[in-house]
């Protein structure tokens, strides 16, 4: 203390000894670990309300320059048929107009019966499906059997709802196979769940239903059934900006999930740009 006293700094905060009372200790834990009492929060700021801090922020963005709500883009589509599930996604992260990568990987793999796509801020996407994952193995360790598509997104629906307000950015679908047969659902951040036969997800979403309406039914055939969603994801980068890269093809099966094709949006363009001349001609 005497070289505290020496460099004036005795009286700093950090210098201060630490009250050991047992109310101070538990006030003292509260104030920073106060999101630990959700067993799914684990990496969440130490405050209980992040939704004030970050309206803190954007209050003083003219004066900061720092911006946060960002304008998301994708395309991510699945959809249920005799064979499986189809998921299709394409590859582009951005934030406003600015592209942040093209080779975002929009289809997590939770398990081998169990798929998630990502739409909205990407690293809450990542962050909560690797939560689900973990929660997906313990299920199956704890009950000998493998987590419903049911189940799955009722957990993920809850994390979301335990988030309303506080500023996650997600809307994803949960794909997979069990007892029940093939399963899909949309779960997005405002804590819905809803279950269904056919999903768009993001910015070109209504680019990829208008080629998924002319398309799709049950009795598809499963390359048809894999073109459709590719040609769907395809059609949507085409005309809206904030979509493309390469696109991603999932089939979940009663054996697991396959992975049917990366490629290109390019690629895609030129080869059906050609299809489409050939058909012309033949029609001449």
């Amino acid at each position: 203390m005497a070289l505290a006293e020496i460099c004036k700094i005795s009286n700093a905060p950090y210098m201060r000894r630490t009250a050991w009372d047992l109310s101070d200790v538990e006030e003292d834990l509260k104030a920073h670990t106060s999101n630990l009492a959700n067993p799914y929060t684990l990496a969440a700021p130490p405050f209980e309300n992040p939704m004030h801090n970050l309206n803190l922020i954007q209050a003083n963005a003219d004066k900061t320059g720092i911006k946060i709500d960002f304008d998301h883009g994708t395309t991510t589509l699945g959809f249920k048929y005799k064979g499986g599930v189809i998921l299709a996604v394409d590859s582009r992260a951005t934030g406003g107009q600015y592209i942040g990568s093209q080779t975002m990987k929009k289809i997590v793999e939770i398990n081998q019966f169990l798929l998630g796509t990502l739409a909205g801020g990407a690293a809450d996407c990542v962050y909560w499906d690797r939560v689900l994952s973990k929660e997906c193995r313990l299920h199956e360790l704890r009950n000998k059997e493998r987590i419903s598509v049911a189940a799955a997104s009722k957990i993920m629906a809850n994390i979301a709802h335990e988030y309303k307000g506080m500023g996650l950015s997600m809307g994803m679908m949960l794909a997979g196979y069990d007892k029940r047969g093939p399963g899909l659902y949309y779960v997005d951040s405002e804590g819905s769940r809803t279950p269904g036969n056919l999903f768009s997800v993001g910015s070109g979403s209504l680019f990829a239903y208008g080629v998924l309406d002319s398309g799709y039914h049950w009795d598809l055939e499963d390359d048809v059934a894999q073109e459709l969603g590719r040609r769907a994801i395809y059609h949507a980068t085409f005309r809206d900006a904030y979509s493309g890269g390469i696109i991603r093809v999932y089939h979940m099966t009663p054996t697991g999930w396959i992975k049917i094709s990366e490629t290109d949006c390019m690629e895609l363009h030129y080869k059906y740009e050609e299809q489409k001349a050939q058909a012309a001609a033949a029609a001449q």
